[in-house]
């Protein structure tokens, strides 16, 4: 073979393979373009545009009046696109030195517009098309901005964009605010919010958006592909006065009394409808913060508000209010362990009706007429008896959850003398019928009053009245009946009978208003008695309802270790019931008397306006404008008080000593403040009027005590 052809093959080798490679390459781009192209182009497409979703504006949760306590309010994130396709350079160059000025002026004062300028030149050059200029905007931040140089171009024109954002805001602060809740990401649902959260989010929308950066993306235009749908509202049955009035009355009590916590609950009697719910507890700082539902999240001993249903049983069982029990001057002996009752009235007495010490909130002689009852131990069967005891609180339903609409709620605990796991013992029944070694959140037991204040027919609580599209109701929620009846009609006439006895000559005498009456107990559970601690810790509740006769609302209110100026349910918890109440009575009409049902009076001579009192110098004056037939007994005594006479009215003098604290029973509140507190005393007043009651008795010696003046 000669060189020539020797070449020639080389080179016919080397073009069959130019066209082999070349034929590979055609097929590819073959393959590419036609076989593969659309799936290419979409990963293409990836790596700079996506859709992202865009939340959906939120519902609204509302009040019983339609007001809102939580919303969705608008607020945007402004961003510029500095190399927007519209926005040239002639167009830039000539307005930026305006856009700067408008922009510290309005925006950053932090820059001076010589600085501000500057950067926004640097970030033009820099290719920038993303650059933030202000978070949470509102809307007439937004309106305004939209008017500044360059801006008001709008969007492909002028680089300028903005971003549309809710923010969840609640109205009325910490009003109802554990309540209402709220849904935060990476953080378990709360209230309201978390457990309508299907209804109230909404279907969220998507839009197309370009990458910019190698986090942030912009969307491509203004217009979504898929629009949201806005999520429905949610009214619940709150009565904003009466929650304001509820966690007003509560922080005051807390601070008056430095408790650890808190709740106030107020239902309607008849239907269930929760109309306030207040929690309050002490965050790390010392203030107060609704940061957790006591009310329906926390079983707690109940104490003596429990004794309603023991003497229930009792009731059940053929009792009567005048049956006698067992008081043992306030103190005996359970198997091997003593009980002493926490009131003095109960150290003079061996025994009692049970009327009497349910009024006193006798603790031996509730328990020791229950043990007996229902069986002691050492007697034949008394497990079985003790079974039939509980078998009573099941029937009052006191076993049962409310289901309220929050997650979240505590199971309610009873033990079973029959279950071994559930440690019965032979204390466990006497203790158990005065609050202890059973558990319930402070909603169910409101329940049982309210029950017992409904005539024995059991609500369901609730929150929830409607679900609202765009100001329709789209659901509604009814008053549902768990148990027509949980007791006898004469069992729940004779419950009725001791509440109202509690309040007219019981624990609870001194909270009494001539305004208007309510039944209720109170209840001092100590929350360490098992352990030795150098301070005892204590639980004081207050609950029941108001008017005795027709019954419209009910309230419990629960302090958790007041650490000053009382611990029991009367004096601490027993006020804040009252506040509520009283601001109950200010906005209800209904529960207002009508002036036709008050008993007309009858004028005869003891109802002559005797043993008013007060200075010297405004009896005169009046009796110069009245003239009265008013005979004067008295020197030169700076207070004088009336008295009558057949049909005259006697002016007398009242001594008054500087160390002795006198009767001031008949006095505005301005003349008895001024001689009290001229003596050193602190004095708590309430109710309005006239003085009607002292908590200290006339001829005390003065030693800057606290005394509490009942006005009427």
């Amino acid at each position: 073979m000669n060189i020539k052809n020797e070449v020639l093959y080389r080179v016919y080798g080397v073009t069959v393979l130019f066209l082999i490679y070349g034929f590979l390459i055609l097929g590819k781009v073959v393959k590419i373009s036609f076989v593969e192209g659309d799936y290419w182009v979409s990963k293409s497409d990836s790596l700079y545009l996506k859709y992202e979703k865009i939340d959906a504006q939120r519902g609204n949760i509302l009040a019983s009046d339609g007001s809102f306590l939580a919303t969705s309010l608008p607020y945007y994130d402004i961003r510029f696109d500095l190399n927007a396709a519209g926005l040239t350079k002639e167009i830039f160059d000539l307005h930026v030195d305006s856009l700067a000025y408008r922009l510290v002026e309005h925006v950053d004062n932090r820059y001076t517009v010589g600085g501000m300028k500057e950067m926004l030149v640097r970030e033009r050059n820099k290719g920038q098309k993303y650059l933030l200029i202000k978070r949470n905007v509102t809307h007439e931040e937004l309106e305004l901005y939209k008017t500044f140089p360059i801006f008001r171009r709008g969007q492909f024109k002028g680089g300028f964009i903005y971003e549309k954002k809710a923010i969840r805001g609640k109205p009325y602060g910490m009003l109802a605010h554990r309540t209402v809740g709220y849904v935060r990401k990476d953080a378990k649902p709360v209230g309201l919010e978390g457990y309508f959260n299907d209804v109230l989010s909404g279907e969220e929308g998507k839009r197309l958006v370009q990458r910019v950066s190698n986090k942030e993306y912009m969307p491509v235009s203004d217009l979504a592909d898929i629009q949201p749908h806005k999520g429905k509202d949610v009214k619940t049955t709150l009565d904003v006065n009466i929650q304001d009035a509820a966690q007003s009355a509560l922080m005051r009590g807390m601070l008056k009394h430095n408790a650890q916590s808190g709740s106030a609950i107020v239902m309607d009697v008849k239907t269930g409808a929760i109309k306030a719910i207040a929690n309050l507890g002490v965050k790390k700082d010392g203030d107060l913060w609704e940061k957790y539902n006591y009310a329906i999240g926390t079983r707690i001993e109940p104490g003596s508000v429990f004794k309603l249903a023991s003497v229930m049983a009792l009731f059940e069982e053929g009792y009567s209010t005048d049956t006698p029990v067992f008081i043992g001057k306030g103190k005996h002996e359970f198997y091997d362990q003593l009980m002493i009752d926490s009131g003095k009235e109960s150290f003079l007495y061996d025994s009692l009706s049970l009327r009497k010490a349910f009024e006193i909130s006798s603790n031996v002689g509730i328990a020791s007429t229950i043990s007996k009852h229902f069986g002691e131990p050492g007697s034949s069967s008394w497990r079985t008896k003790n079974a039939k005891f509980i078998a009573y609180l099941e029937q009052f339903g006191l076993d049962l959850p409310t289901n309220i609409e929050i997650e979240g709620e505590a199971v309610p605990y009873i033990k079973d003398p029959l279950d071994v796991k559930d440690e019965w013992s032979g204390t466990t029944l006497p203790w158990m019928s005065i609050g202890y070694e059973t558990l319930f959140t402070p909603l169910q037991m409101l329940n049982f009053y309210n029950t017992v204040a409904n005539d024995g027919k059991m609500m369901k609580p609730y929150l929830v009245s409607e679900i609202q599209e765009d100001g329709e109701w789209v659901q509604s929620f009814k008053p549902v009946v768990v148990k027509k009846k949980i007791a006898s009609k004469e069992t729940i006439a004779k419950a009725k009978k001791l509440l109202a006895g509690v309040v007219e000559s019981g624990t609870a005498n001194a909270l009494m208003t001539k305004k208007y009456d309510f039944a209720a107990k109170t209840g001092t559970a100590q929350l360490d008695y098992s352990k030795k601690a150098e301070r005892l810790k204590h639980r004081a509740t207050f609950v029941g309802f108001f008017p005795v006769e027709n019954p419209i609302y009910s309230c419990i209110v629960t302090i958790t270790d007041p650490k000053k100026l009382g611990i029991y349910g009367g004096e601490v918890a027993g006020p804040i019931f009252r506040e509520i109440a009283d601001n109950c009575y200010a906005t209800n009409v209904d529960l207002k008397k009508n002036v036709a049902d008050f008993r007309k009076p009858i004028i005869k001579n003891d109802k002559l306006p005797v043993n008013s009192k007060g200075k010297l110098e405004d009896y005169e004056r009046l009796n110069e404008f009245l003239d009265f037939k008013i005979e004067k007994e008295y020197k030169s005594d700076d207070w004088v008080y009336l008295k009558s006479s057949q049909d005259t009215l006697l002016l007398k003098g009242q001594d008054i000593v500087s160390n002795i604290i006198p009767n001031v029973k008949g006095m505005g509140l301005r003349d008895a403040i001024h001689v009290l507190e001229n003596m050193g005393l602190k004095v708590i007043v309430r109710g309005t009027g006239k003085v009607y009651r002292q908590s200290i008795k006339p001829g005390t010696k003065a030693r800057r005590q606290r005394i509490t003046l009942n006005l009427g």
